[in-house]
């Protein structure tokens, strides 16, 4: 069975006011669109089409026999439209979600709460793919030897002076987790605002693109600590196709862009800074994996012509990309996929024969009997699927 999925775009202060619209060929609301959630998710679960106003989180448990799928989808599939950067976050391991979801429903916190840092108990690895022809991020710290470089254009002020020597130490994680720890504690407002001070003046060719960034952020979030921290992280641009594996404890903050976000179906963050919302310095700090490095892109594994497979080695969740031109492509895939259209108009029909034509931004479930799906028409469309068993 192949089954029509809609939903509506959730306005994140942060979406693009245009980006999605694009995508979908309309008009803009006017308002910002940030992102549209195709799966099971209870935050905003997609509406089936052939079960007017009952979403799929109430349908698929009625159906899951029949269908041969499980009565929760283990992923949820996204667009993302970053029209300003997102808050600095990271997400737990499944054994740090399990005991802190424990801990907190023990506690009694609601699980609505604004101050709750676990709403379930399942983790949160996620990959994020560009759709457009470029998407920016900040993702993972950024090895020691370069942020201390970086930090040296700040000059030699109170402020900086402080950072500097909090990042010193043979051992570079735990250098950076201490500063960490230091710049959200509570602690160094002091120091901090004397940073953000000196940003208007720091030059530097080889970190242009990161203090511009810095003093953009700056002006967002005044008095922010996350605008320091994002100073120690990688600054990454994606273009089309290409694509960011975020496993957890790793800092994370995308800022520009529309892409398509796959992820375990989870409402875990951990933030760090750059958002009005609840920041748990020390919870972070529980969570987070400081080793530095380059930013964690996953290149695809290229299976066929026009087919691109994103595996990250999670049990949740693969990806597959599909560029279709001249003739069809067959694209197997395991347990209940989804698939979304980002470009063209393409038609995929399953091996029982249900035929769904997709345009961007339309999306369709497909149950395990219709693989391998067979997509035509002249278009790129996004295959999401759970991943393989470890």
């Amino acid at each position: 069975m192949l089954v029509r999925l809609a939903n509506t775009p959730r306005n994140y202060a942060w979406g693009s006011s245009t980006l999605i619209p694009e995508l979908e060929g309309r008009v803009p609301s006017g308002e910002p669109e940030a992102e549209v959630w195709f799966g099971d998710h209870p935050g905003s679960p997609a509406l089936v089409d052939d079960a007017p106003g009952v979403t799929l989180d109430r349908w698929l448990p009625h159906r899951a026999g029949e269908l041969g799928t499980p009565s929760r989808l283990p992923y949820l599939l996204k667009l993302l439209a970053a029209g300003s950067p997102l808050s600095i976050q990271a997400h737990p391991s499944k054994a740090q979600a399990e005991a802190g979801f424990a801990r907190e429903e023990a506690e009694g916190i609601p699980r609505d709460a604004a101050d709750r840092n676990y709403r379930d108990d399942n983790h949160k690895p996620e990959l994020v793919v560009a759709v457009g022809e470029r998407f920016e991020a900040l993702a993972g710290l950024r090895r020691l030897e370069s942020t201390r470089r970086l930090v040296a254009t700040l000059g030699t002020g109170r402020g900086p002076a402080a950072l500097a020597a909090h990042l010193e130490g043979a051992d570079a994680a735990e250098a950076l987790r201490a500063t960490i720890g230091w710049l959200l504690g509570g602690h160094a407002r002091a120091e901090v605002a004397d940073i953000l001070a000196v940003l208007a003046g720091a030059e530097s060719a080889e970190f242009d693109a990161e203090l511009r960034l810095a003093r953009e952020l700056a002006r967002q979030h005044p008095n922010d600590p996350g605008v320091v921290v994002a100073l120690l992280m990688n600054l990454v641009t994606i273009e089309r196709g290409e694509a960011l594996f975020v496993p957890a404890g790793v800092l994370h903050a995308y800022v520009s862009g529309l892409g398509v976000e796959l992820m375990a179906a989870s409402d875990n963050v951990l933030r760090g800074g750059l958002t009005p919302k609840h920041v748990d310095a020390g919870e972070l700090l529980a969570v987070l994996d400081p080793t530095p490095g380059p930013a964690p892109l996953l290149p695809p594994r290229r299976v066929a012509p026009g087919i691109e497979v994103f595996d990250a080695g999670v049990t949740d969740f693969a990806l597959t990309a599909v560029t279709v031109g001249e003739g069809a492509l067959s694209v197997p895939f395991s347990g209940a996929a989804i698939a979304l259209a980002v470009e063209g108009i393409v038609e995929v029909t399953g091996a029982g024969g249900d035929r769904v034509t997709l345009q961007p931004g339309q999306a369709l479930l497909a149950s395990p009997t219709e693989s391998p799906l067979r997509v035509a028409g002249a278009g790129r469309a996004f295959v999401a699927m759970p991943g393989s068993p470890v």
